[in-house]
């Protein structure tokens, strides 16, 4: 008589067999990370890189968005950021650094969960990590989850159980990415150890991405660079490493903000470029623009008169708008969109400033604010960012602008956290 052990055993010997037919002998791309994204905005959640104010203006040129950070990073600050992001307008993962910035939360927010691992970090780097997010998941995740799925506690040994499957089916849902850090100053190498005699030629790379890709199933090899260009070493490093694995997505980041670098690295091997800091530089930036432009312009400025102060005012092609839209390489004329999103920018922080002001004696409380701003047919920024939003999205532009002016006249409001905008009222 069969066992049921024995049943499992055909079962995922079947189940291994599957997988390699599919991916060595027909070539078929099962990899579930789409083949077809190649920009990926990081977002920090850390409160000091903040968001542009019409942000999904530009994030509806990227393929997608990973949200996660090595400094100040949190389960709550993660949660927010996911929040204001996902899906507005193009789909948000989570990368953690540590397995208290995952809860149940930023769970459901996330497409999926991208675990890291290091292949030229320290063991700690690669399973400690790795063994501390497990136990997370299987002794808070897990049991919160349950808890609110079960109608009946069912008692320590059944839901023990009912975890640690839950943890199984969490993980088999992620996707893991295998890093190469080759620079050595970044945080990203202090929190991994990598050493400069760690930093790998491009056949130990090669040889990595092949264990990481058949032996780990990494779903995405990640060259990282972190701040800094890798130039021609990382061109090399990445044709090897292309050359080398069949399945695994190749991406690569650090120090891009030119369409020249981004495109040579998508040329070298890379399916996917990360680009991180510059997006948070806009935000800065575009602070600086619209203050200089509120002494400059009267509050009711149109958009001809705004048009024209920046033409008079500002260096397009030196904005840190025109850089992260440039290393998109399917993007024409970057400058020109960046002149078009500061533009609208400007317009919206200044018709907010006025309605703030406008609004300064009827405002009490969420109801009357509420009330005010249902009665006007347009707010500001809502023109433009419903053009980009999907269908099912179309309120968060008011959302938003409910949310900036509630902050600006102290009151609480149930609206999706604005405190990563880095434009005030």
């Amino acid at each position: 008589m069969t066992t049921l052990v024995e049943i499992a055993k055909r079962l995922e010997s079947a189940a291994a067999a599957a997988t390699i037919a599919s991916r060595d002998l027909l070539s078929l791309d099962t990899n579930p990370v789409p083949a077809d994204w190649t920009h990926i905005t990081k977002i920090d959640p850390e409160d000091e890189k903040q968001l542009p104010l019409l942000y999904p203006l530009y994030l509806q040129h990227t393929s997608a968005l990973e949200v996660g950070g090595s400094k100040d990073v949190t389960g709550n600050n993660t949660q927010q950021t996911l929040e204001l992001v996902a899906d507005r307008p193009a789909p948000a993962f989570q990368e953690p650094s540590g397995p208290a910035q995952v809860t149940d939360e930023t769970r459901k927010q996330a497409e999926f969960l991208a675990i890291p691992e290091v292949l030229n970090g320290d063991s700690e780097s690669l399973v400690g990590q790795l063994g501390r997010g497990v136990e997370h998941i299987e002794e808070e995740i897990a049991p919160t989850m349950l808890a609110e799925k079960l109608p009946i506690p069912l008692g320590d040994s059944i839901e023990n159980r009912l975890s640690r499957a839950a943890t199984t089916w969490m993980l088999e849902e992620s996707i893991f990415e295998a890093y190469i850090i080759q620079n050595p100053d970044s945080a990203a190498a202090r929190e991994a150890n990598v050493e400069p005699e760690d930093l790998l030629d491009p056949t130990a790379a090669k040889q990595r991405a092949m264990a990481a890709e058949r032996y780990h199933e990494a779903e995405i090899i990640y060259l990282e660079y972190s701040g800094t260009f890798g130039g021609d070493e990382a061109a090399e490093i990445l044709d090897a490493v292309a050359d080398g694995i069949e399945w695994s997505r190749v991406w690569y980041g650090g120090g891009l903000d030119d369409r020249e670098n981004a495109q040579a690295m998508r040329d070298a091997g890379a399916d996917a470029v990360v680009v991180g800091n510059i997006f948070h530089e806009i935000a800065t930036e575009e602070a600086d623009i619209c203050a200089d432009a509120a002494e400059a312009l009267d509050p009711s400025a149109g958009r001809p008169a705004i048009e024209s102060w920046v033409d008079d005012e500002i260096d397009l092609a030196e904005t840190s708008a025109a850089d992260y839209l440039s290393t998109i390489t399917s993007l024409s004329n970057p400058v020109s969109r960046a002149r078009e999103y500061l533009v609208a920018t400007i317009e919206a922080s200044l018709g907010l400033a006025s309605l703030a002001e406008e609004l300064a004696d009827e405002v009490s409380d969420e109801a009357s604010l509420s009330s005010a701003l249902a009665e006007r047919e347009e707010l500001p920024g809502e023109i433009e960012l419903s053009k980009v939003l999907p269908d099912d999205e179309q309120s968060f532009s008011r959302e938003l602008v409910t949310g900036l002016l509630a902050d600006h006249f102290d009151i609480e409001a149930d609206v999706p956290p604005v405190s990563h905008i880095r434009i005030a009222v």
